[in-house]
């Protein structure tokens, strides 16, 4: 069993699918590790490094006999013209609105992962790609506001006199929010949080956050059996609105990490909550990429919008990706493993397996994942029964 590991070929992502550590897993567990040369130098990986746990350093024709490619992002038309059929692609495939990618993928005849389908059970927790980087997005999210932020985060009482905490707000209390909520505490800031769901109220607290909500009967019974959140009637909302909008204008930092796959991300905050907030303030959009949680926010740059600046860096996650690289690699491991023989060290497929129902998305030059599959038939009517099933779900950056 041949394993390859390229070098990122999108603009803007330094991280990379193997570490050393994963590499003497997977040798261990009998594969050839081929690692492109250079696929980890900005990750702080070198050559020598990968070498040294036992893999290879080849160049990108070493693909085209690959028996599996362990990649960052979903690989390029021309990347998948050297892949063999049969291949296996595991990678992060952001397939929504991707049609036609997805159908190249089938075509070249791979069998293509996507990990950030990956089911949040607890035998996945260690594959779980989407909770490892919104982890260290969150984190980055409150270093890239105090690098902006003209002040220092904690109260300091001095002699010259006593600088005020900064007061950071973050809303949705995710992955990404939970992580963001204690990097600004542990660095003195006051914080708030605010997230659809009863159940955040606790984990804000236990933080040392205070939490934000218009804390009525709706909302105590707002949250589903599958932990989502039920869609909220408009004067919840406009109550709801009405609170944030005014604690808003109270901040320094305000950071979002509302995203649902598939849709484009929530407005949160408007243009006349940026404006209505103070000379010097911050906000930090983690779901820029998909549309923004701010008005005005822009994808890959720093915006000043009235008297605050938004902050709208894109791949969060690689902006510290010599941790990233590390954690997503282990992620991508740990699931291979779960696809080789222990006693023939080849690669042995359960498609019945939940984990590899829930995150393939080609197979034999077909679509086979449910979300993406039916793109290839005539879409089926929707009927009442459908419509009624649909419901508001909460999701982060």
């Amino acid at each position: 069993m041949k394993l390859f590991v390229p070098k990122e070929r999108e603009a803007g992502e330094p991280r990379v699918a193997a570490s050393p550590d994963t590499v003497k897993k997977l040798t261990g567990l009998g594969a050839t590790v081929v690692v492109e040369t250079g696929a980890g130098a900005d990750s702080r990986i070198t050559d020598a490094a990968f070498e040294a746990a036992g893999a290879t350093i080849g160049s990108t024709a070493d693909a085209g006999d690959a028996d599996v490619v362990l990649k960052v992002r979903r690989p390029s038309a021309d990347e998948l013209k050297s892949y063999k059929s049969g291949a296996l692609v595991i990678a992060a495939m952001d397939p929504y609105g991707r049609d036609d990618e997805v159908k190249a993928m089938a075509e070249a005849g791979v069998l293509a992962f996507a990990m950030e389908f990956m089911p949040r059970i607890t035998r996945a927790q260690s594959m779980d790609i989407l909770s490892s980087q919104a982890n260290l997005a969150g984190y980055q999210a409150v270093i890239d506001a105090a690098a902006e932020f003209d002040r220092a985060f904690p109260m300091m009482m001095t002699a010259a006199g006593t600088v005020p905490a900064a007061r950071v707000f973050v809303m949705g209390a995710g992955v990404a929010g939970l992580q963001a909520i204690a990097t600004a505490k542990r660095l003195g800031a006051i914080v708030t949080a605010t997230d659809v769901r009863p159940a955040a109220k606790e984990q804000v607290e236990s933080l040392g956050g205070k939490f934000i909500a218009v804390e009525d009967d709706e909302f105590k019974a707002a949250e589903t059996a599958g932990g989502y959140a039920k869609e909220m009637s408009k004067e919840y909302q406009a109550k709801q609105a009405e609170l944030v909008a005014s604690h808003i204008s109270k901040q320094d930092v305000v950071i979002t990490t509302a995203l649902i796959p598939g849709r484009p991300a929530p407005r949160l905050v408007t243009r006349a909550m940026v404006e209505s907030m103070k000379p010097g303030s911050l906000l930090v959009d983690l779901a820029v990429e998909r549309g923004g949680n701010v008005e005005g926010a822009e994808a890959g740059t720093v915006t000043q919008v009235g008297p605050a600046k938004i902050i709208g860096h894109l791949n969060v996650p690689g902006r510290i990706a010599a941790s990233a690289s590390l954690l997503y690699a282990k992620n991508l491991a740990t699931f291979l493993e779960t696809m080789i023989d222990k006693e023939t060290k080849a690669l042995k497929i359960d498609f019945d397996d939940q984990l590899v129902q829930a995150t393939l998305l080609t197979r034999d030059g077909k679509v086979v994942h449910p979300n993406f599959a039916a793109a290839e038939a005539p879409a089926a009517p929707a009927t009442p029964a459908d419509d009624a099933a649909e419901k508001t779900e909460g999701g982060e950056a």
